[in-house]
């Protein structure tokens, strides 16, 4: 099953140069907001940072976007400002009641120094649907999308080298207006920020160990676990932070009803292997959509794999070939073990933990993560689109 990753990570080369759509102009602009347009497009080429030593931990980059949206519900064009504190009400929605989203993607530089963002149209769909469920106005997906393409230009110097990592991009949408009783806060902030990552884990690309949680719960039937609210992140610190202290990469949770079945880790979904067989857990409303989950599952198909999204028991996943993790942030992760209820199983077809500078089960495909972005060709039936941002 060495190759169950091995195809799956090559996509990691492809996303990047697909269907482009061009930049429109930047919306809004006043006289303040044209002179930072000026300024940023004649910085420097790269900014002065160690590329070579990139974490994954926030890098102030110079501008970020913001806009709002008052009772109307209709947002106003919005535009870009040095990146800086916000002003915010102690009364907003935001910090009363936990009323807010965010969105995680990314942007790459080719070989040819253009920039590629993955699938930005994804997250907007997705924030939106956040919104709905969180009683909040979302942006449109046009200006979502032109309001990532106008932050990524503006940091342009902040986007790593080829095969230095990428510029994550956060969005923000925030219940920013003062309400005392529980209710929909009367305004709403969007923000984009950025900042230049490198790997997510500690490990690098090395596979990660796992430990399974049966005692806290990451999400409950009938809650927000299918939406990217702020809330959904801040309940897992606790099982993370004793994991970590353990020796532990991450948290794998279960589902809360019978306590049996794989539900996500902290931050990422999880695949597990067997044979021809990838399975992940169903979306039923605790699991989060990923985007990099639903590439995986698109190309994974088209590599010959059968693909089942289903209950999986911790069994399964004690027994699997092999197990991998996926998200914005880890990318494509594999699991070199698993510990549940104080035993440890390792996630290989050979049952033998993975080994630094060994070569066995999913160990062997890592690397392909490190080669620079392919050229233009795009990826199998176009199943990924990247969006080329024009300099």
């Amino acid at each position: 099953m060495c190759g169950t990753l091995l195809s799956l990570m090559q996509i990691q080369n492809r996303l990047y140069s697909m269907s482009l759509l061009p930049l429109r102009k930047a919306r809004g602009m006043g006289i303040c907001e044209a002179s930072l347009a000026s300024n940023y497009t004649q910085t420097s080429e790269f900014a002065d940072l160690d590329w070579e030593n990139l974490g994954f931990g926030l890098v102030q980059t110079d501008y970020m976007y913001t806009a709002k949206c008052g009772p109307d519900g209709n947002f106003d064009k919005g535009g870009m400002v040095p990146f800086g504190p916000i002003e915010m009400n102690p009364a907003s929605g935001v910090l009363n009641y936990g009323q807010g989203l965010f969105e995680g993607l990314k942007a790459y530089r080719k070989t040819d120094g253009s920039i590629l963002l993955f699938r930005p149209m994804e997250n907007a769909m997705r924030m939106q649907t956040g919104a709905e469920r969180m009683c909040m106005p979302a942006p449109p997906v046009e200006q979502f999308v032109d309001a990532v393409k106008q932050t990524v230009l503006a940091n342009k110097r902040w986007v790593p080298p080829t095969g230095k990592g990428s510029l994550y991009i956060r969005p923000l949408l925030v219940g920013s207006g003062a309400v005392l009783g529980l209710a929909p806060a009367p305004e709403y902030t969007f923000i984009i920020f950025s900042s230049p990552v490198g790997n997510y884990f500690k490990e690098g690309l090395a596979p990660i160990n796992l430990i399974v949680e049966d005692k806290f719960h990451r999400a409950t039937p009938g809650g927000t676990g299918g939406v990217k609210t702020i809330g959904n992140y801040a309940s897992v610190l606790m099982a993370q932070k004793i994991a970590k202290e353990k020796g532990y990469s991450d948290v794998l949770y279960l589902d809360a009803v019978e306590k049996k079945y794989l539900e996500e880790v902290s931050s990422c979904n999880i695949f597990v292997v067997k044979g021809n067989v990838i399975s992940t857990p169903a979306i039923k409303g605790t699991i989060l959509p990923g985007i990099t989950r639903k590439s995986i599952i698109d190309v994974a198909l088209t590599k010959g794999f059968q693909v089942e999204e289903r209950l999986v028991s911790v069994d399964e996943l004690l027994d699997a070939d092999e197990v991998f993790c996926t998200g914005t942030a880890v990318v494509v992760s594999p699991v070199g073990s698993i510990t549940y209820q104080g035993k440890r199983a390792c996630a290989l077809q050979d049952r033998v933990c993975w080994q630094p500078g060994s070569r066995r089960g999913v160990s062997a495909t890592v690397h392909l993560a490190n080669k620079p972005p392919d050229g233009p060709g795009g990826g199998p039936h176009g199943l990924d689109r990247a969006t080329e941002l024009a300099n």
